[in-house]
């Protein structure tokens, strides 16, 4: 559910620790994940009423519209997916069901809901997983415990299997939370799979679908032979059987319950490259392809219950948010139907200079960082001075300009391209330490710059 606590200032500031600039896109975002906790929390008979504002991001390839739908969804724990509008094709063509991109969302919900309830049962899963593993490294009692009544005159001290194997399982125990036990390697058994079939009805002419529901179907009528033994160590075999465990302690029906709800309430889907399906009205050949393409989206986008095989899944509250560069068709070459559905349309701006310097040195995740980070391994130490930083980013808009557009992704060939040396000599070089300056880019990037036709295919 989305947090009371993320106001629209404190979701566009958690925005901004990643993203730079875009500030448009960031508010209307904002506002469109605060009112779905404002209708979760108005009065029951007007919540179904409250539609979720739909939005358009347009704007240029690169300059961060997936990764704001990205990040927005990860700040709200909600399940999300992207989908390209162009892989969709009309029903009775070859190619996707609209269907599937909801199918597909309540995949991610199962998965996230799963992962949610197997780390709360965590614990309980590893003093399971550990008895398991006890019982593996605990040799059985050779012989049934003798009765004390058995037992010779004057050995009356004399201890029983049972009571000898419980010391010792004890002391194997202290041992095990020790780590002295890490190099014993124990043999496993998988557990084998039920090869009764089940076998799933499937809807629409999804081809992709289809071909996983029989690769399913088949699978499950062929048994899978006996069960598999593997020998690990001790620390790996805790880590299968509390994996093991803890599916065991799921209730998976609680799950599709909770995963469904989460969908229909929370889930976001990024619809990218709408404009690829945008085409004049009256059109013949492709643009009719389009158009129908639209319609096929129009009901998911308005709200329609879709058959996954987890149940009936309602649309009516899922966020879309679409994005395109709309270099040659405009949001109003779409059909009227579906330009109702996306009432907030923003623009996204193209990246200077100034962008990539922040780019390079704000964002928590920065590309100048993640460079350091990958050579640290190396023990190599990466330092950047501010003009080498200006001159890599001179460099991504100068090549931006003079070719594709491609917007910040720019700037990862350009990072790959200044440090394609000591990437390759790092693991030679232990203990050097690379000063990337002005010079340092220059030097490495000025040939490949000046020569355009060089460019189009390094950069």
């Amino acid at each position: 559910m989305v947090s009371a606590n993320f106001t629209p200032r404190e979701i566009v500031s958690e925005l901004d620790r990643y993203i730079i600039g875009q500030n448009a896109a960031k508010r209307a975002v904002a506002i469109a994940l605060r009112n779905r906790w404002r209708r979760q929390n108005v009065p029951e008979e007007l919540r179904d009423e409250i539609a979720p504002k739909n939005i358009i991001m347009i704007g240029p390839t690169g300059v961060g519209k997936t990764e704001i739908a990205r990040r927005l969804a990860k700040l709200a724990n909600a399940p999300f997916i992207k989908v390209e509008a162009s892989k969709f094709t009309e029903v009775g063509y070859v190619g996707k069901d609209v269907e599937s991109m909801i199918r597909e969302l309540t995949e991610t919900a199962i998965t996230m809901i799963k992962e949610e309830e197997q780390a709360k049962v965590h614990g309980k899963a590893e003093d399971l997983a550990e008895e398991r593993v006890l019982d593996l490294l605990l040799p059985k009692a050779s012989q049934e415990a003798v009765p004390a009544t058995a037992k010779p005159e004057g050995e009356a001290n004399v201890k029983s299997p049972a009571e000898v194997e419980l010391k010792t399982r004890e002391k194997l125990r202290q041992m095990l939370k020790e780590g002295r036990l890490n190099d014993r390697v124990i043999e496993l058994e998988s557990t084998p799979q039920g090869i009764m079939p089940m076998i799933e009805v499937v809807s629409g002419p999804n081809l992709d679908e289809l071909g996983m529901n029989l690769k399913d179907m088949f699978s499950n009528f062929f048994p899978k032979g006996g069960p598999k033994r593997r020998r690990v160590k001790v620390p790996e075999a805790l880590e299968i059987l509390a994996q093991e465990e803890a599916a065991k302690l799921v209730d998976m029906d609680q799950v599709t319950k909770a995963a469904i709800k989460r969908v229909e309430d929370n889930g976001i889907i990024f619809l990218d490259e709408i404009d690829k399906i945008a085409g004049k009205q009256g059109g013949a050949g492709p643009d009719i392809s389009r158009e129908g393409v639209q319609r096929d989206i129009l009901p998911i986008v308005e709200g329609s219950n879709v058959n996954t095989k987890y149940g009936m899944v309602r649309t009516d509250h899922i966020l879309f948010i679409a994005a395109g560069a709309f270099h040659v068709a405009k949001p109003s070459d779409m059909i009227p139907e579906l330009q109702g559905r996306f009432p907030i349309r923003v623009e996204l701006d193209s990246l200077t200079t100034e962008d990539f310097l922040r780019i390079l040195q704000e964002p928590a995740n920065s590309l100048s960082k993640q460079y350091m980070a990958l050579l640290e391994t190396e023990q190599v130490k990466l330092r950047y001075t501010e003009d080498g930083l200006r001159e890599i980013a001179e460099m991504a808009a100068k090549v931006n300009e003079g070719t594709e557009n491609i917007g910040a992704r720019r700037l990862h060939t350009i990072m790959e391209s200044v440090l394609d040396e000591m990437l390759f000599d790092a693991p030679d070089k232990a203990g050097f330490a690379l000063t990337v300056d002005g010079k340092y880019v220059r030097d490495k990037l000025s040939h490949i710059v000046k020569d355009q036709d060089l460019s189009r295919y390094i950069l």
